[in-house]
């Protein structure tokens, strides 16, 4: 009876990580047949057509509630991560800098480049037309991680 009862259990096991943590792969839904296949022909060989029954009907019963507690979104709330990422990889453009600051280029915008701005080098975007290195700029604008300049007519 014990190996029965190890062979149901692992069939749980092998179901619930199908449904969780190995949807579409069908290798824990296998073993799941497997260890419930052997645990019903080792009831029906060793203790008779009643045991194997009931073996079944057990099976049946614990596959359905650990669906059903699988799929719930609450059960597994306990285990999600809660805490919330608010910070970056590097500050925004935006951040450190204002419309109408001025730099030079430290590469050509064709439209995106390098540029300069107090002492810090930043990921520009030409506004129009293309603009050589060591030429002054304007900040215009922002986009996402990068600068908007224009060239600075002298």
């Amino acid at each position: 009876m014990f190996y029965i009862v190890i062979l149901v259990l692992f069939g749980l096991l092998f179901l619930v990580a199908e449904i969780v943590l190995l949807p579409g792969v069908s290798v824990g839904a296998l073993l799941s047949l497997v260890c419930y296949g052997s645990s019903i022909y080792l009831a029906f060989r060793d203790y008779g057509p009643v045991t194997g029954v009931v073996v079944i009907l057990i099976i049946i019963a614990l596959s359905v509630v650990a669906t059903i507690l699988s799929l719930r979104a609450k059960t597994w709330q306990r285990f999600s991560l809660k805490q919330e990422i608010d910070s970056q990889s590097m500050p925004a453009p935006a951040d450190e800098l204002k419309i109408g600051d001025r730099g030079t280029t430290v590469s050509r915008l064709s439209p995106m480049g390098k540029i300069e701005v107090g002492g810090r080098i930043y990921e520009a975007k030409s506004q129009g037309a293309y603009v050589d290195p060591r030429r002054e700029v304007e900040v215009v604008g922002f986009e996402n991680f990068s600068v908007i300049v224009k060239k600075i007519k002298k």
